[in-house]
């Protein structure tokens, strides 16, 4: 059973110091004994024929995001190591700084707000720009995909035919009135309540924190609990449930094209030209469709990255 898109681990497992985080909590958060593919773990240079070690957080997406990494990079005589579910940014970029992994997939707006909670940078060339600026030391980012998973705020077509909402700027009207749901985190996010008060000027009745575009959130949303619900771009349960996205104006929502976040020493020519390969051939409709074959039909992460790569001629 495979975790919910996004679900991050937070509060003790984000105060945990590595390699010791198997102590800290539940669930599959070690970076020993959660591999899965094959070849070696060695922190040591690629070069030809050399390895890499993949890590990914602990949401199904981003779990079939590492798995294609791992094709391209096999395909290309590599040897390679996924270690999946490993938790939230908090556990697995200290881990990709320590050397315990060498590459990440993640998410440009997101990752670039990590390191830099009061960027203001919203298109995919500004938002790339500023984060490989404010990248630590012995970290690189290499070119991202046409495939964007982005956060969205979505409502009910009764909620916005209710209230009128179309766009994030309608909300306003209706301060007081409307309940937000979301991750708990969402409560200090910029792409959160944070920034829709500041960007859009909107107060909530309330907030429920739930989980990040997981059963919770989305069936509080389908039953009323809440009225506006964080979700994600990718989510093939918005257009099934006929879903209202709220426009963005005001670009309070940056670029979340998939990048890899690689150590600069693990990223030479051979490592970049293999990843490079996915940057066209993988766009968002494809995500979304592999993102529906693990949420909803319930098939292994692996397998259903392994199909696309070779159907795309990125796998053997």
């Amino acid at each position: 059973m495979h975790l919910s898109r996004r679900i991050l681990v937070t509060g003790a497992l984000s105060l945990c110091a590595l390699p010791l985080v198997a102590a800290c909590g539940g669930g599959t958060t070690s970076l020993a004994g959660s591999d899965s593919g094959s070849g070696s773990g060695s922190g040591s240079g690629s070069g030809k024929g050399g390895s890499i070690v993949i890590g990914t957080a602990n949401y199904s997406e981003n779990e079939i995001l590492g798995n294609l990494y791992a094709e391209v990079l096999k395909q290309a005589g590599l040897k390679v190591t996924v270690k999946a579910n490993l938790g939230s940014r908090e556990i697995i970029i200290p881990a990709l700084q320590h050397g315990d992994i060498d590459l990440l997939p993640e998410y440009q707006g997101s990752l670039l707000l990590y390191f830099d909670q009061n960027a203001t940078q919203s298109s995919s060339d500004e938002v790339q720009t500023a984060l490989a600026a404010k990248l630590p030391s012995g970290l690189k980012i290499l070119p991202p995909t046409t495939a964007e998973d982005a956060d969205v705020f979505a409502v009910t077509k009764q909620t916005a035919e209710k209230y009128g909402l179309s766009s994030l700027s309608d909300l306003a009207a209706h301060n007081g009135q409307l309940v937000f749901g979301g991750p708990a985190e969402d409560k200090t996010r910029q792409v959160g309540l944070a920034g829709l008060k500041s960007v859009y000027g909107v107060d909530f009745k309330g907030f429920k924190a739930l989980d990040a575009d997981g059963p919770l959130t989305k069936g509080a949303l389908k039953n009323g609990d809440i009225d506006v619900a964080n979700l994600f771009s990718t989510d093939a349960d918005i257009a099934t449930n006929n879903w209202v996205v709220l426009s963005d104006p005001k670009h309070l929502i940056p670029a979340q094209h998939i990048i890899p976040l690689i150590r600069a020493d693990k990223a030479d020519d051979q490592v970049s030209a293999a990843l490079a390969k996915l940057n066209s051939a993988l766009t968002t409709a494809d995500l979304t469709k592999l993102d529906s074959q693990v949420d909803t039909d319930h098939q292994d992460p692996e397998t259903v990255a392994h199909t696309w790569a070779k159907a795309h001629g990125l796998a053997g």
